[in-house]
C-alpha cells in the first residue's frame, strides 16, 4: 500500500512539473509575439493620433489589447491561482471615435496595460520560457550519455561540461540529473514567479482603494440601470401583451352577458373566443416570467437551466457541467444571462454548426466558457452584445474574455466569483 502511494506520487509530480513545463512554453510562444504585436500597434496608432487616423484605430487596438492582458488574468487565475482583477472604466454608449478614444486614454488601466507589454515580452517571456528549459534541457544531457555525444563536434559544451568521450558525456548526464532535481522543485514556482510578475505591473496596485470604489460605483450605476431598463420592458410587455389580452377577454365576457339570452349560439362563439384570448395571456404571462427568472434555474440550477437552454437552440450544443453545489441565486441568475446572451450571439453572427458549454466551479469562482467552430471576429464593443454580458458581469466584479481570430474559431470565457 505505500509502495502504491509513492509511485502514484511521484506520477503526479512528474505530471505536475510536465504540466508547468508545458504552460510555460504555450505562454512563452504566445507573450513574446502578442506583446510585440500590441505594443507596436499601440504605439503607431496613438502616434497616429494627431493626423487623425489614431482616432479610428486606436479604440480597436486598445480593446485588443485589453482583451490580450483579459486573456493572461483569465490563465492567471486557472494556471496560476492568481487573481488580477480588471479594473477598466466603462465606455460611454453612442459615443464619437473621438470620445472613445480619449475615454480609453484617459483610463489608467489603459497605461498600465501598456506597461505591462514590454515586461511581458522580456521578463515575463523569460520567466515562461525557464519552466520548459529547466525541465527539457536535462533530456540532452541523458540523450548524450546514450551516444548522442557522437554525433556533435569535438569541443561541444553541455551547461559547463566540455563533452568530447563517453565519460564527460556521462558527467552531462550527472549534470542533467541535477538540473532535474532542481526543476522538480522550480519548475512550477517559476510559473507562479510568471503570474504574480504579470500581477504586479497589470494590477492595480496604486491608489487601489480609490480606485475599486470608482469601478462600484460605476457598476452600480449599470446595474440600476439595467434594473430600470428591465422594468421598462416589463411594464411594456405586460401592457401590450398580457393586459391588452386581457381587458378584451373582459369585454367578451361582458358581451356574452348580454348575448345569453337574446343570441346564444354567437355568446357560445364569444366564450370560445374568450378561453383562447385567456390561454394567450396565460402563455404570454409564462414567457415573460421566463425571462425574468426561468423556473428550471430555481428548480434544477444552472447546469440543467443552461442545458434547457441548449436543447431550444438551432445549433448542435454540448453542454459539460462540473459544479459541486448551487451558487448565490443572483449570480446563477447572472451566469445564466450571459451564457444566453453569448449562445444567442453565437446562433445569430458566427454561422457555426458546433457549439460546445463548459461551466465548472474552482477556487470561488464559477467559470462558464462557450465555444463555437464559426467564423470567428467577434469583439466586444457597441453593438456586439458582448459590452452588455460584461456590463452584466461587471456587477459582480466578473470577468470577460473573448479569443475570436479571423476564421474562428471563438472561445467567450466569463469568471463569476462565488460560494
Amino acid at each position: 500500500m505505500t509502495m502504491d502511494t509513492k509511485n502514484g506520487s511521484g506520477r503526479t509530480t512528474g505530471r505536475g512539473i510536465g504540466l508547468a513545463a508545458v504552460r510555460g512554453l504555450a505562454l512563452a510562444l504566445v507573450s513574446l509575439p502578442g506583446a510585440v504585436l500590441c505594443f507596436c500597434l499601440s504605439l503607431v496608432s496613438i502616434a497616429l493620433i494627431p493626423i487623425g487616423v489614431g482616432l479610428v484605430t486606436t479604440p480597436y487596438v486598445l480593446t485588443g489589447v485589453r482583451a490580450f492582458a483579459n486573456g493572461r488574468r483569465v490563465l492567471a487565475a486557472e494556471w496560476g491561482g492568481v487573481r488580477i482583477p480588471p479594473a477598466y472604466r466603462p465606455l460611454p454608449k453612442d459615443a464619437t471615435p473621438w470620445a472613445r478614444t480619449f475615454a480609453m486614454l484617459r483610463d489608467p488601466a489603459t497605461w498600465r496595460d501598456l506597461r505591462w507589454l514590454p515586461v511581458d515580452m522580456t521578463a515575463g517571456f523569460v520567466t515562461a520560457l525557464l519552466p520548459a528549459v529547466l525541465f527539457l534541457y536535462p533530456l540532452e544531457g541523458f540523450a548524450l550519455a546514450v551516444g548522442l555525444w557522437r554525433v556533435f563536434p569535438d569541443g561541444y559544451w553541455y551547461g559547463f561540461v566540455p563533452v568530447s568521450g563517453q565519460a564527460s558525456a556521462f558527467g552531462a548526464a550527472a549534470l542533467g540529473l541535477v538540473l532535474l532535481f532542481l526543476a522538480h522543485f522550480f519548475t512550477p514556482r517559476l510559473l507562479s514567479v510568471h503570474f504574480r510578475l504579470t500581477r504586479a505591473v497589470l494590477g492595480s496596485n496604486q491608489r487601489e482603494l480609490a480606485e475599486r470604489v470608482r469601478v462600484l460605483t460605476e457598476t452600480r450605476r449599470d446595474a440600476v440601470d439595467a434594473s430600470a431598463a428591465e422594468l421598462r420592458r416589463i411594464e411594456r410587455d405586460l401592457h401590450d401583451g398580457a393586459q391588452a389580452r386581457l381587458v378584451a377577454v373582459g369585454m367578451d365576457l361582458g358581451t356574452i352577458e348580454a348575448l345569453l339570452d337574446k343570441d346564444p349560439a354567437q355568446a357560445k362563439e364569444l366564450i370560445a373566443q374568450a378561453r383562447k384570448s385567456s390561454v394567450e395571456a396565460l402563455s404570454e404571462l409564462r414567457e415573460l416570467v421566463r425571462g425574468i427568472h426561468p423556473p428550471v434555474l430555481a428548480e434544477r440550477g444552472l447546469g440543467d437551466a443552461v442545458r434547457a437552454l441548449a436543447l431550444r437552440l438551432p445549433v448542435p450544443t454540448e453542454v459539460s457541467v462540473d459544479l459541486p453545489g448551487r451558487a448565490q441565486a443572483p449570480v446563477e441568475s447572472a451566469a445564466y444571462f450571459a451564457v444566453s446572451e453569448v449562445l444567442t450571439n453565437a446562433v445569430k453572427h458566427s454561422g457555426a454548426d458546433r457549439i460546445w458549454v463548459d461551466l465548472h466551479q474552482a477556487d470561488g469562482m464559477l467559470r462558464a466558457s462557450v465555444t463555437d467552430n464559426g467564423k470567428g471576429g467577434a469583439v466586444i464593443g457597441a453593438g456586439s452584445g458582448l459590452a452588455g454580458v460584461e456590463r452584466r458581469l461587471g456587477t459582480f466584479d466578473g470577468v470577460l474574455a473573448v479569443s475570436s481570430p479571423a476564421g474562428g474559431p471563438t472561445m467567450v470565457t466569463m469568471e463569476i466569483p462565488c460560494a
